[in-house]
Protein backbone atom coordinates (compact mmCIF):
# COMPACT_ATOMS: atom_id res chain seq x y z
CA UNK A 1 0.00 0.00 0.00
CA UNK A 2 1.33 3.48 -0.70
CA UNK A 3 1.64 5.64 1.85
CA UNK A 4 2.43 9.63 2.30
CA UNK A 5 4.47 11.35 4.41
CA UNK A 6 2.68 12.56 7.43
CA UNK A 7 0.39 15.12 7.86
CA UNK A 8 -1.34 16.99 10.40
CA UNK A 9 -5.55 17.37 10.27
CA UNK A 10 -7.93 19.24 12.84
CA UNK A 11 -11.05 17.13 13.37
CA UNK A 12 -13.16 15.78 16.50
CA UNK A 13 -11.62 18.70 18.08
CA UNK A 14 -8.51 16.89 18.13
CA UNK A 15 -4.75 18.26 15.98
CA UNK A 16 -4.40 14.42 14.14
CA UNK A 17 -0.75 13.32 12.74
CA UNK A 18 -1.56 10.69 10.18
CA UNK A 19 0.10 8.10 7.54
CA UNK A 20 -2.70 7.54 6.12
CA UNK A 21 -3.95 10.53 3.79
CA UNK A 22 -7.58 12.12 5.04
CA UNK A 23 -8.53 14.26 2.71
CA UNK A 24 -12.01 14.89 4.07
CA UNK A 25 -10.31 16.56 7.66
CA UNK A 26 -8.93 19.86 7.18
CA UNK A 27 -5.44 20.02 7.03
CA UNK A 28 -3.49 22.31 9.73
CA UNK A 29 0.21 24.05 9.68
CA UNK A 30 1.42 22.91 13.35
CA UNK A 31 4.71 21.51 15.46
CA UNK A 32 4.20 18.16 16.76
CA UNK A 33 4.57 19.14 20.12
CA UNK A 34 0.68 20.02 19.71
CA UNK A 35 -0.16 16.99 18.02
CA UNK A 36 -2.81 14.90 19.90
CA UNK A 37 -3.16 12.14 18.25
CA UNK A 38 -0.85 9.97 15.81
CA UNK A 39 -2.31 7.34 13.19
CA UNK A 40 0.11 5.27 11.62
CA UNK A 41 0.58 1.68 9.92
CA UNK A 42 1.87 -1.35 12.23
CA UNK A 43 2.59 -4.74 12.86
CA UNK A 44 -0.26 -6.48 14.79
CA UNK A 45 -0.01 -9.80 13.70
CA UNK A 46 1.35 -10.61 17.33
CA UNK A 47 -2.15 -10.37 18.28
CA UNK A 48 -3.83 -11.65 15.45
CA UNK A 49 -4.75 -15.29 17.35
CA UNK A 50 -6.19 -13.45 20.35
CA UNK A 51 -8.17 -10.94 18.09
CA UNK A 52 -9.79 -13.90 15.84
CA UNK A 53 -10.55 -15.82 19.09
CA UNK A 54 -12.97 -13.67 20.05
CA UNK A 55 -16.82 -14.52 19.82
CA UNK A 56 -16.75 -10.29 18.63
CA UNK A 57 -14.75 -8.55 16.29
CA UNK A 58 -13.48 -6.20 19.54
CA UNK A 59 -11.04 -6.97 22.27
CA UNK A 60 -9.03 -5.20 24.62
CA UNK A 61 -5.33 -6.66 25.11
CA UNK A 62 -1.73 -5.06 26.51
CA UNK A 63 -1.52 -3.04 23.02
CA UNK A 64 -4.82 -1.37 23.42
CA UNK A 65 -8.24 -1.95 21.98
CA UNK A 66 -8.37 -3.71 18.70
CA UNK A 67 -11.08 -5.03 16.10
CA UNK A 68 -9.95 -6.54 12.70
CA UNK A 69 -12.79 -6.22 10.24
CA UNK A 70 -12.91 -8.98 7.33
CA UNK A 71 -10.87 -8.10 4.02
CA UNK A 72 -9.89 -4.64 5.52
CA UNK A 73 -7.57 -4.20 8.14
CA UNK A 74 -6.96 -4.86 12.16
CA UNK A 75 -6.87 -1.77 14.11
CA UNK A 76 -5.79 -0.64 17.52
CA UNK A 77 -6.90 2.35 19.55
CA UNK A 78 -4.88 2.73 22.69
CA UNK A 79 -5.11 5.87 25.72
CA UNK A 80 -7.20 7.99 23.25
CA UNK A 81 -3.72 8.94 21.72
CA UNK A 82 -2.91 6.78 18.98
CA UNK A 83 -4.52 4.74 16.38
CA UNK A 84 -2.50 1.94 14.90
CA UNK A 85 -3.58 0.23 11.40
CA UNK A 86 -2.35 -3.06 9.81
CA UNK A 87 -3.80 -3.65 6.40
CA UNK A 88 -4.38 -6.61 4.80
CA UNK A 89 -2.96 -7.12 1.35
CA UNK A 90 -4.17 -5.10 -1.92
CA UNK A 91 -6.95 -3.37 0.66
CA UNK A 92 -7.85 0.31 -0.68
CA UNK A 93 -7.22 3.35 1.72
CA UNK A 94 -10.80 4.31 1.10
CA UNK A 95 -12.13 1.60 3.13
CA UNK A 96 -9.54 2.05 5.60
CA UNK A 97 -10.56 5.66 6.04
CA UNK A 98 -14.14 4.06 6.70
CA UNK A 99 -12.89 2.86 9.94
CA UNK A 100 -10.76 5.16 10.84
CA UNK A 101 -13.21 8.10 11.13
CA UNK A 102 -15.93 5.81 11.85
CA UNK A 103 -15.05 2.90 14.28
CA UNK A 104 -11.56 3.96 15.64
CA UNK A 105 -12.58 7.88 16.38
CA UNK A 106 -15.73 6.66 18.24
CA UNK A 107 -13.50 4.25 20.51
CA UNK A 108 -10.56 7.07 20.51
CA UNK A 109 -13.40 9.60 21.54
CA UNK A 110 -14.38 7.21 24.55
CA UNK A 111 -10.94 7.24 25.84
CA UNK A 112 -10.90 10.64 26.13
CA UNK A 113 -13.70 10.71 28.18
CA UNK A 114 -15.54 12.59 25.17
CA UNK A 115 -19.08 11.28 24.65
CA UNK A 116 -20.22 9.98 20.62
CA UNK A 117 -23.44 10.08 19.81
CA UNK A 118 -24.40 8.79 16.30
CA UNK A 119 -26.38 11.19 14.03
CA UNK A 120 -25.84 14.88 12.55
CA UNK A 121 -25.31 18.09 14.21
CA UNK A 122 -25.66 21.62 12.96
CA UNK A 123 -25.12 24.91 14.27
CA UNK A 124 -28.80 26.49 14.46
CA UNK A 125 -29.32 30.17 15.96
CA UNK A 126 -26.26 30.11 17.77
CA UNK A 127 -26.30 26.58 19.28
CA UNK A 128 -25.54 23.07 18.02
CA UNK A 129 -28.57 21.04 17.91
CA UNK A 130 -27.89 17.23 17.56
CA UNK A 131 -29.91 14.74 15.11
CA UNK A 132 -30.30 11.32 15.64
CA UNK A 133 -31.95 8.03 15.14
CA UNK A 134 -32.03 4.44 13.58
CA UNK A 135 -29.90 3.63 10.41
CA UNK A 136 -32.13 4.89 7.59
CA UNK A 137 -34.19 7.11 9.79
CA UNK A 138 -33.26 10.12 7.35
CA UNK A 139 -30.53 12.11 10.00
CA UNK A 140 -28.42 13.19 6.63
CA UNK A 141 -30.72 13.85 4.61
CA UNK A 142 -32.34 16.12 6.89
CA UNK A 143 -29.07 17.87 7.87
CA UNK A 144 -28.82 18.11 4.09
CA UNK A 145 -32.05 19.96 4.01
CA UNK A 146 -30.84 22.23 7.10
CA UNK A 147 -27.50 22.96 5.20
CA UNK A 148 -29.26 23.72 1.74
CA UNK A 149 -31.12 26.46 3.82
CA UNK A 150 -28.09 28.14 4.81
CA UNK A 151 -27.21 26.48 8.56
CA UNK A 152 -24.05 25.23 9.09
CA UNK A 153 -22.78 21.79 9.22
CA UNK A 154 -20.98 20.33 12.78
CA UNK A 155 -20.61 16.65 12.42
CA UNK A 156 -22.16 14.18 9.95
CA UNK A 157 -21.91 10.71 11.27
CA UNK A 158 -19.91 10.90 14.96
CA UNK A 159 -21.07 13.57 16.86
CA UNK A 160 -18.61 14.47 19.34
CA UNK A 161 -19.65 16.14 22.87
CA UNK A 162 -17.70 17.09 26.05
CA UNK A 163 -18.11 19.30 28.97
CA UNK A 164 -15.76 22.13 29.24
CA UNK A 165 -16.74 24.75 32.09
CA UNK A 166 -19.69 23.17 33.03
CA UNK A 167 -21.18 23.42 29.59
CA UNK A 168 -21.68 20.25 26.92
CA UNK A 169 -20.07 21.50 23.85
CA UNK A 170 -20.29 20.15 20.27
CA UNK A 171 -16.37 19.70 18.22
CA UNK A 172 -17.26 19.71 14.77
CA UNK A 173 -15.68 16.81 12.90
CA UNK A 174 -15.07 17.58 9.21
CA UNK A 175 -16.73 19.39 6.31
CA UNK A 176 -18.18 16.60 4.91
CA UNK A 177 -21.89 14.52 4.29
CA UNK A 178 -22.57 11.25 3.70
CA UNK A 179 -25.73 10.31 1.46
CA UNK A 180 -27.45 7.50 0.02
CA UNK A 181 -28.65 7.67 -3.76
CA UNK A 182 -32.06 7.85 -2.72
CA UNK A 183 -31.43 11.09 -0.50
CA UNK A 184 -29.49 12.66 -3.63
CA UNK A 185 -32.21 11.75 -6.18
CA UNK A 186 -34.47 13.93 -3.71
CA UNK A 187 -32.40 16.95 -4.02
CA UNK A 188 -32.05 16.40 -7.76
CA UNK A 189 -28.05 16.00 -7.28
CA UNK A 190 -26.21 13.76 -9.62
CA UNK A 191 -23.78 10.83 -8.10
CA UNK A 192 -21.64 11.18 -11.15
CA UNK A 193 -20.80 14.69 -9.39
CA UNK A 194 -19.51 12.79 -5.70
CA UNK A 195 -16.97 10.33 -4.88
CA UNK A 196 -18.43 6.99 -3.44
CA UNK A 197 -17.62 5.82 0.03
CA UNK A 198 -16.63 3.33 -1.29
CA UNK A 199 -17.41 0.44 -3.89
CA UNK A 200 -19.03 -1.40 -1.69
CA UNK A 201 -21.60 0.79 -0.93
CA UNK A 202 -24.40 3.36 -2.47
CA UNK A 203 -23.21 6.42 -0.15
CA UNK A 204 -21.97 9.20 -1.47
CA UNK A 205 -19.26 11.72 -0.21
CA UNK A 206 -20.47 15.18 0.08
CA UNK A 207 -18.21 17.93 0.87
CA UNK A 208 -20.26 21.02 2.55
CA UNK A 209 -17.41 23.41 1.29
CA UNK A 210 -17.99 26.81 3.21
CA UNK A 211 -21.13 26.00 5.24
CA UNK A 212 -19.19 24.38 7.76
CA UNK A 213 -18.93 25.82 11.34
CA UNK A 214 -15.48 24.48 12.91
CA UNK A 215 -15.30 25.79 16.33
CA UNK A 216 -16.92 23.97 19.33
CA UNK A 217 -20.77 25.18 20.37
CA UNK A 218 -22.73 24.74 22.85
CA UNK A 219 -25.16 21.63 22.69
CA UNK A 220 -28.92 22.89 23.21
CA UNK A 221 -30.98 20.25 22.04
CA UNK A 222 -31.66 16.78 20.89
CA UNK A 223 -33.85 15.57 18.19
CA UNK A 224 -34.48 11.70 17.23
CA UNK A 225 -35.83 10.64 14.13
CA UNK A 226 -38.38 7.98 13.90
CA UNK A 227 -40.46 6.95 10.67
CA UNK A 228 -44.32 7.11 10.60
CA UNK A 229 -46.56 6.34 7.67
CA UNK A 230 -48.64 9.14 8.07
CA UNK A 231 -47.82 11.79 5.13
CA UNK A 232 -47.07 14.58 7.52
CA UNK A 233 -44.32 15.51 9.81
CA UNK A 234 -44.70 16.09 14.04
CA UNK A 235 -43.17 16.57 16.95
CA UNK A 236 -43.47 15.85 20.54
CA UNK A 237 -41.40 16.75 23.53
CA UNK A 238 -39.56 14.26 25.66
CA UNK A 239 -39.64 13.58 29.14
CA UNK A 240 -36.16 13.27 30.86
CA UNK A 241 -36.50 9.51 31.23
CA UNK A 242 -36.88 9.56 27.50
CA UNK A 243 -34.26 11.76 27.00
CA UNK A 244 -31.79 9.01 28.78
CA UNK A 245 -33.21 6.34 26.36
CA UNK A 246 -32.19 8.09 23.31
CA UNK A 247 -29.00 9.38 24.42
CA UNK A 248 -27.96 5.79 25.29
CA UNK A 249 -29.97 4.24 22.70
CA UNK A 250 -27.56 6.32 20.11
CA UNK A 251 -24.33 6.49 21.85
CA UNK A 252 -22.23 5.93 18.79
CA UNK A 253 -20.33 1.85 18.80
CA UNK A 254 -22.31 1.51 22.45
CA UNK A 255 -21.44 -2.07 22.40
CA UNK A 256 -17.55 -1.20 22.78
CA UNK A 257 -18.60 0.47 26.14
CA UNK A 258 -18.34 -2.15 28.43
CA UNK A 259 -15.39 -3.46 27.32
CA UNK A 260 -13.99 -0.44 27.44
CA UNK A 261 -14.83 -0.16 31.07
CA UNK A 262 -16.81 3.03 30.78
CA UNK A 263 -20.18 1.97 31.64
CA UNK A 264 -20.26 4.21 34.55
CA UNK A 265 -18.78 7.29 33.08
CA UNK A 266 -21.51 6.85 30.28
CA UNK A 267 -24.22 6.91 32.24
CA UNK A 268 -23.33 9.58 34.44
CA UNK A 269 -22.85 11.98 31.10
CA UNK A 270 -26.02 10.45 29.77
CA UNK A 271 -27.65 11.47 32.97
CA UNK A 272 -26.41 15.29 33.08
CA UNK A 273 -26.94 15.72 29.54
CA UNK A 274 -30.98 14.49 30.08
CA UNK A 275 -31.63 16.52 33.02
CA UNK A 276 -30.05 20.02 30.82
CA UNK A 277 -30.86 19.70 27.28
CA UNK A 278 -34.36 19.99 25.33
CA UNK A 279 -34.96 16.82 23.29
CA UNK A 280 -37.72 15.72 20.91
CA UNK A 281 -38.95 12.90 19.24
CA UNK A 282 -39.20 14.23 15.22
CA UNK A 283 -41.87 11.73 13.40
CA UNK A 284 -41.07 11.74 9.74
CA UNK A 285 -43.06 10.42 6.73
CA UNK A 286 -42.05 6.92 5.10
CA UNK A 287 -44.27 7.25 2.18
CA UNK A 288 -43.68 11.13 1.59
CA UNK A 289 -40.36 13.36 1.73
CA UNK A 290 -40.80 15.49 4.11
CA UNK A 291 -37.74 16.92 5.35
CA UNK A 292 -38.49 20.61 4.35
CA UNK A 293 -41.61 20.40 6.31
CA UNK A 294 -39.78 19.44 9.75
CA UNK A 295 -36.49 22.12 8.94
CA UNK A 296 -39.55 24.52 9.30
CA UNK A 297 -40.92 23.08 12.27
CA UNK A 298 -38.04 22.72 13.94
CA UNK A 299 -36.75 26.18 13.77
CA UNK A 300 -39.99 27.67 14.66
CA UNK A 301 -40.01 25.50 17.78
CA UNK A 302 -35.99 26.64 18.84
CA UNK A 303 -37.41 29.86 18.33
CA UNK A 304 -40.23 29.90 20.35
CA UNK A 305 -37.69 28.16 23.17
CA UNK A 306 -35.29 31.42 22.60
CA UNK A 307 -38.71 33.60 22.33
CA UNK A 308 -40.10 31.86 25.68
CA UNK A 309 -36.51 31.51 27.76
CA UNK A 310 -35.23 35.60 27.28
Amino acid sequence: MNTIQQTVYQAFGLRIQSEISLPELQQVNDTIDSIDVTIRFGDLSKWEHVVNARETNFSIQLAGFMFRMPDTATFCISEGEQIVIDPLPGVSEDKIRLFVLGTCMGVLLMQRNRFPLHGSALLIEGKAYAFVGQSGAGKSTLAATFVKAGYPLLSDDVIPIAYKDGIPLVYPTYPQQKLWQESLDHFGMSSNSYSALHDEYDKFAIPVGDKFHNEPVPLAGVFELAKTEDPYASIRKLERLERVHILLAHTYRSAVIPRLDLKQQHFSMVAALAGELEAYQIHRSTTTFTAPEIVEKVLSLIRSNRYSNS
